[in-house]
C-alpha cells in the first residue's frame, strides 16, 4: 500500500515538473491587413469600405435600394 503512494506522489511531481517546463507553442503571427479606403453612403450617412460600395458617378451607396433612391 506505501508503494502505491508513493508511486501517486511520485507521479503528482513529475507531472507538475512537465507542466513548469513545458513551453507553450509560438503564437502564429498574422499580417495586419491593409487598411482601406473608406466612403459615406450619399443617401444614409454609413461608412463602409470602398470595395463594398456601389459606385453611381462620384456617389457611394450602401445598397441597391439607397442608389435607386438617390442622394438625401
Amino acid at each position: 500500500m506505501k508503494y502505491l503512494l508513493v508511486l501517486l506522489v511520485l507521479a503528482v511531481a513529475y507531472g507538475l515538473w512537465r507542466s513548469k517546463t513545458r513551453r507553450p507553442p509560438p503564437a502564429a503571427v498574422r499580417p495586419a491587413a491593409a487598411p482601406q479606403a473608406m466612403v459615406e453612403c450619399a443617401h444614409c450617412g454609413l461608412h463602409l469600405p470602398r470595395s463594398e460600395a456601389l459606385a453611381q458617378g462620384t456617389q457611394h451607396y450602401c445598397c441597391n435600394a439607397h442608389r435607386s433612391a438617390g442622394p438625401q
